[in-house]
């Protein structure tokens, strides 16, 4: 939680990005953890327990399910749906370029992607495991994953920290890059439109990227408060505030409705927008956050101007296969 408060202080430097921070190009490869470098076997492997179900209580729910690798890595619900049909309070963060995260969730409860992983798998609300022992006992039941683990991290490891570190690393090359932004950030001038360069100074012009910096859009790490402007015609319609974020991991005076910084990579493919999901539309998005973050009430030309930017950061897609995933041979898996 050190990590976190850390992380939330550096919210009062976030006037201080520097405006060229919002021409990065992203990186083609994200950095991997030194306990945990990246290798095919384990992308192979990550690959196969990301996409199955059987991880879950029903066999019903998968990482893919609410992570849609065919798109835009979450599941275009305002509410992600768990086993049983139980759905929680927030929307299912895009999983493309999640790498480049200091923290994982909306509240930043989780350190890394590895940490992150470990998680919905014993939610109740999400795959519903009761705890990875039993997740533990069920992949070894099923015929086939002793090989791909063993290929990944050796003899007779089937265990929770090599399953979550395999799907970690599977994660880190779910990577978006060359977009137009990015070739233009690169120096090709021509690879954005004149609407969408307008888009672009105004984010800067507007304070955008204070937040929302880096290759990523996604801030070096930060929390900020959202919303930050009281607005009751607004909360009632879309209970931004309900949600109190950072507290409800810290339980901290003042952290109340802190959320991570999400990503714009993408963000034309991830509706409905905000932790909650409320707001259906990009154009509303951008006209809710200039005003209850900025306090800002924009024109119809600068909506249209940010939306057109923000559709320059969808990038190119790495082919996705799904996986033939080890079978139980004419048995039930549980």
């Amino acid at each position: 939680m050190s990590k976190i408060r850390s992380i939330v202080s550096a919210i009062a430097l976030a006037s201080s990005v520097s405006v060229a921070s919002a021409w990065e190009a992203l990186p083609t490869k994200a950095p991997a953890p030194a306990n945990n470098p990246t290798t095919a076997e384990k992308v192979e492997l990550g690959r196969i327990l990301f996409h199955d179900p059987r991880l879950s209580s029903t066999g019903t729910v998968s990482c893919a399910s609410c992570h849609n690798t065919m798109l835009g890595g979450e599941d275009n619900r305002p509410n992600s749906m768990g086993v049983n049909g139980q759905t929680g309070g927030r929307s299912a963060p895009t999983v493309w370029n999640s790498a480049f995260n200091e923290v994982q969730f909306w509240d930043g409860r989780a350190a890394s992607l590895e940490d992150q992983a470990a998680g919905p798998v014993t939610n109740p609300i999400e795959m519903g495991m009761k705890n990875w022992d039993d997740v533990v006992d069920r992949l070894k039941s099923i015929d086939g994953y002793q090989a791909y683990f063993e290929k990944a991290f050796g003899k007779n490891s089937i265990s929770k920290d090599n399953a979550t570190k395999a799907i970690a690393a599977y994660e880190r090359t779910l990577i978006t890059p060359n977009s137009p932004y990015d070739k233009y950030a690169k120096g090709n001038k021509k690879a954005l439109t004149e609407q969408q360069v307008r888009g672009l100074n105004k984010v800067v012009e507007l304070g955008c990227v204070n937040c929302h910096s880096g290759p990523a859009f996604n801030g070096p790490g930060t929390f900020q408060k959202f919303p930050l402007i009281d607005n009751a015609y607004l909360e009632k319609q879309y209970k931004l505030s309900e949600d109190k974020g950072l507290y409800e991991v810290t339980g901290k005076s003042g952290d109340e409705n802190f959320f991570k910084v999400p990503t714009l990579r993408n963000i034309a493919l991830t509706a409905p927008y905000f932790h909650n999901g409320s707001v259906k539309t990009l154009d509303k998005a951008v006209k809710v956050m200039a005003n209850v973050q900025l306090g800002q009430k924009l024109t119809a030309a600068e909506v249209d101007d940010i939306v057109a930017f923000l559709n320059a950061l969808t990038g190119e897609f790495p082919k996705q296969e799904m996986p033939t995933l080890p079978g139980t041979l004419g048995r039930s898996f549980n």
